[in-house]
């Protein structure tokens, strides 16, 4: 997930966060289905997939190119390679500690009494 992307989503959660529940989902409806309170707003599990998506394609990315270098590929030198493999490396990073922190969250919820 590019720096970019990460601010986008910050920005998109501190918006969320400056409405109060408002950016909260619903429950789910009958059908199954939970419904975003705010029109408009994206889907929170759609944002977390395209961030997965975006760490797995940046992974997949350092290891060509790793692979291109190991095979003396012309035009990929070591510094791109450990760019590629830096850039991989913290993306994951940063994906993880989104995770770590909503596992923290959840288990707050789950453990707050009723």
């Amino acid at each position: 997930m590019s720096q970019m992307q990460i601010d986008q989503v910050l920005a998109q959660i501190r918006s969320f966060s400056a409405h109060g529940a408002g950016g909260i989902a619903r429950p789910a409806a009958p059908g199954g289905v939970a419904t975003p309170s705010v029109a408009g707003a994206p889907d929170f599990g759609q944002l977390l997939k395209q961030g997965i998506d975006a760490v797995n394609q940046s992974q997949q990315t350092a290891s060509a190119v790793a692979d291109a270098y190991e095979r003396g590929a012309p035009g990929v030198d070591l510094a791109r390679t450990m760019l590629e493999t830096q850039k991989a490396s913290v993306e994951f990073r940063a994906l993880a500690e989104v995770r770590n922190r909503l596992v923290t969250v959840y288990q707050d919820i789950m453990n707050m009494p009723i």
